[in-house]
């Protein structure tokens, strides 16, 4: 198959979300025909329809679906190019992708880049954070989307090297005047009594928990979920439910709201994280000098 051109998968993209030809002619400013002819260029290439011709628009074939999946990865990848490229021509003389899990990313990594950044030696350098679940982020490092990535060492980081970084330590938190709210220390089955505010199912540490209560044969009843600590903070605060989150995060937010920090007494309440990467031999100046500050101020 010859090489896809970027072109015509953007107008692919664009013919997808817009549903028509005509419409997405008009935002490309190009007419509905010369888009036609490219997609049609493009199915030869490609050895299959993509897109069923309907009288008001078009309907993606499962093969579509498929090209649209790697089209919107390749024009991401050709922006995140022209973005860094920019970066070069306007002075930077180092640049770093770091894909981190929400808990890395709200209590220490992003003090300690700006620490980096801000050392004589790298204020030409630029660092990109971008949040994602700990999977991803194994997945994201190992396919070349990043340099560096920073999880939780449990997870499964396969050929991937790794350092060590920060830990953290989960804590119950209740809102004020809970029936547990006196309590000094709380076993994790405690809390199982009560509906939990949860973090998506595919996060690490809703995995580990999940697991923690089918393993004394309890379940883990979600009543909110949410998307970061400081959103459970505030369904906490509100009194809806209980939640796990890391001590780290509830002492820095948890007095701006009315929640009782409660420490969890479980061996495996201390997470460890990992800076993790494929190769140190071939990881960029920047990249290793970011390793190795990281590494430095965990310790």
């Amino acid at each position: 198959m010859r090489d896809l051109d970027l072109t015509t998968l953007r107008l692919f993209v664009a013919v997808c979300e817009t549903g028509n030809m005509a419409r997405a002619g008009e935002q490309a400013s190009i007419v509905g025909s010369a888009i036609s002819k490219r997609l049609a260029q493009l199915e030869d290439q490609v050895g299959t329809q993509l897109l069923l011709r309907k009288r008001h628009g078009v309907v993606l074939t499962p093969a579509g679906n498929t090209v649209l999946e790697h089209a919107r990865g390749m024009l991401e990848g050709a922006a995140r190019i022209a973005r860094d490229m920019d970066s070069y021509a306007a002075g930077t003389r180092g640049k770093v992708r770091v894909l981190a899990s929400v808990s890395a990313m709200t209590e220490s990594l992003a003090e300690d880049v700006a620490a980096f950044l801000h050392l004589p030696a790298h204020r030409t350098t630029q660092v990109d954070l971008e949040e994602r679940i700990s999977p991803e982020i194994v997945r994201g490092v190992c396919e070349g989307l990043a340099s560096l990535g920073v999880c939780w060492d449990a997870v499964d980081l396969g050929t991937l090297q790794s350092r060590p970084y920060r830990s953290d330590h989960l804590c119950v938190v209740v809102p004020k005047g809970h029936v547990l709210a006196q309590r000094k220390r709380l076993r994790f089955e405690d809390t199982l009594d009560f509906e939990h505010v949860g973090l998506p199912i595919t996060s690490a540490i809703q995995l580990m928990l999940q697991r923690a209560a089918a393993g004394i044969g309890r379940t883990l009843v979600n009543r909110i979920v949410v998307s970061n600590f400081e959103a459970a903070l505030r369904v906490v605060s509100a009194g809806l439910a209980v939640s796990l989150v890391p001590r780290e995060v509830a002492g820095r937010q948890g007095s701006a709201h009315a929640v009782r920090i409660i420490p969890l007494a479980e061996s495996w309440a201390e997470r460890r994280f990992v800076v993790c990467f494929r190769d140190a031999a071939e990881l960029s100046l920047s990249a290793q000098s970011l390793v190795e500050h990281l590494v430095a101020r965990a310790s």
